[in-house]
């Protein structure tokens, strides 16, 4: 049958029929290790009985309730819920459908906070590259990822760019405070270059997604990027799309830092792949300035959908009865020490990274210099094919801003056990031999 469907191009992929678990199955009966949880999405697994039976029940009562119309209990207990788990001071929410929504959502109350204060002059929001917040133009434009933006940049206006921290890269160490420091003053020079009095906010995400793959800050870069935000009045806005909601360990990326920031987004394992659902995080402070000055100019026509808010507590509720965190927190050890395990085998794997469940390596020519692989390999690609095809799903993104460089999330579901993360890198070392024997690289004697 002919789809007439499309996405981004041409790859056809077989019929989804069913998904239970870490697995999913297709139409032909064939099972897939879900070893990126989609796009790091199902963080609890897929068809989990109790997030289900919970939108059983709403969907009983309502389904839509529009924002401007009604208060829906599923929306209030939900923001209720998310507050309780931020930062004191965190706790207005507003509710959205995905990641771009809810990045697009912090920048515009950025912006508003700053026309309340009347500091109208205050419109640049500093970002990072290589980074990606969203493929909305608003979001694309605090992107650093050329292939995603660069078709788009006559129809918007960019915003200024520091290079991300990869100090694995640059060949820094990245557990020396003094690295944190080098990257994060250039924060400072950014601000300086641009005018104080023109910057609202500087975004970026504390663990990495999928444009610098699962890239930790070094030591002292959190803290520091937090004092030079409170020096200059830019807010701090952190995207957790990717690395909220638990995946690294603790339920806010930002946790294993100890900083807060003004500014959250989320998506992704918040609604847990049952409903699109997303929110915007913010101080108590900017929105009582924004809405004092003549209500926030934003929104969506889904936003605080009941049945996609009853979706999203009940994920919470579910990741909290079965201490998902905890279990990410040690899976994650398991699965980093595998991982780091295959740089013994495979020379060209140069870097391995990450937290918790949020994890990823990187090909490379030399490991000494970090050249990437040949551009004509194909490799992020490639492997991502060759692991499909042995019924594993990974998920790949060039490194080196879009045009070169290869680089792998590796992010099961946090229900994962020690046996599927033995049975995932079975099938992950025998896709690296296939792709390594096809591009003719070497690989050694270890596992």
């Amino acid at each position: 049958m002919t789809s007439r469907l499309f996405y981004q191009n041409r790859l056809s992929r077989p019929e989804l029929d069913r998904a239970e678990g870490i697995y999913l199955w297709s139409k032909e009966g064939r099972r897939y290790l879900d070893g990126s949880s989609g796009a790091m999405v199902s963080n609890i697994g897929h068809s989990n009985p109790m997030v289900l039976d919970a939108m059983r029940r709403q969907m009983e009562k309502s389904t839509f309730g529009y924002r401007l119309h009604f208060q829906t209990e599923a929306s209030e207990a939900l923001a209720e819920k998310t507050a309780a788990l931020c930062p004191e001071g965190l706790n207005r929410v507003f509710f959205v459908s995905g990641g771009s929504e809810a990045v697009e959502s912090t920048i515009k109350l950025a912006r508003q906070y700053a026309l309340a204060k009347g500091e109208a002059q205050r419109y640049k929001i500093i970002s990072r590259a290589p980074s990606y917040h969203g493929s909305t133009l608003g979001a694309l434009a605090v992107t650093g990822y050329a292939p995603l933006s660069v078709p788009f940049d006559p129809m918007m206006r960019g915003m200024p760019k520091i290079p991300a921290p990869r100090a694995y890269l640059d060949g820094l160490d990245a557990d020396d405070p003094a690295t944190g420091v080098h990257y994060a003053d250039m924060l400072e020079a950014k601000i300086l270059e641009e005018g104080p009095e023109t910057v609202a906010a500087f975004i970026h995400e504390p663990v990495g997604g999928a444009s610098t793959g699962a890239l930790v800050p070094p030591a002292g870069y959190m803290k520091r990027v937090r004092e030079i935000c409170d020096k200059y009045g830019v807010l701090l806005i952190h995207d957790e799309v990717m690395s909220g909601g638990g995946r690294t360990g603790r339920f806010w990326g930002a946790e294993h830092w100890d900083v807060e920031p003004d500014l959250i987004s989320i998506s992704k394992g918040f609604g847990g792949g049952y409903v699109p659902l997303g929110a915007m995080i913010a101080r108590e402070d900017v929105v009582e300035a924004v809405l004092d000055a003549g209500g926030f100019a934003h929104g969506h026509t889904y936003a605080g959908n009941p049945l996609a808010c009853a979706a999203g507590l009940a994920v919470i509720e579910e990741s909290e009865r079965q201490d998902l965190i905890g279990n990410a927190a040690a899976m994650g050890d398991v699965l980093m020490s595998r991982l780091n395990g295959l740089m013994n085998r495979y020379p060209f794997i140069g870097d391995v990274r990450g937290k918790g469940l949020l994890t990823a390596f990187e090909m490379v020519e030399d490991r000494v210099t970090m050249e990437p692989l040949p551009v004509a390999l194909n490799a992020h690609d490639r492997l991502v094919n060759i692991a499909y095809d042995r019924g594993l799903i990974i998920y790949s993104r060039r490194t080196r801003g879009g045009t070169s460089g290869d680089h792998f999330l590796v992010c099961p579901p946090m229900i994962i056990t020690e046996d599927g993360i033995d049975e995932l890198m079975e099938m992950l070392t025998a896709s690296l031999d296939q792709f390594a024997d096809e591009a003719g690289l070497a690989v050694g004697a270890g596992v």
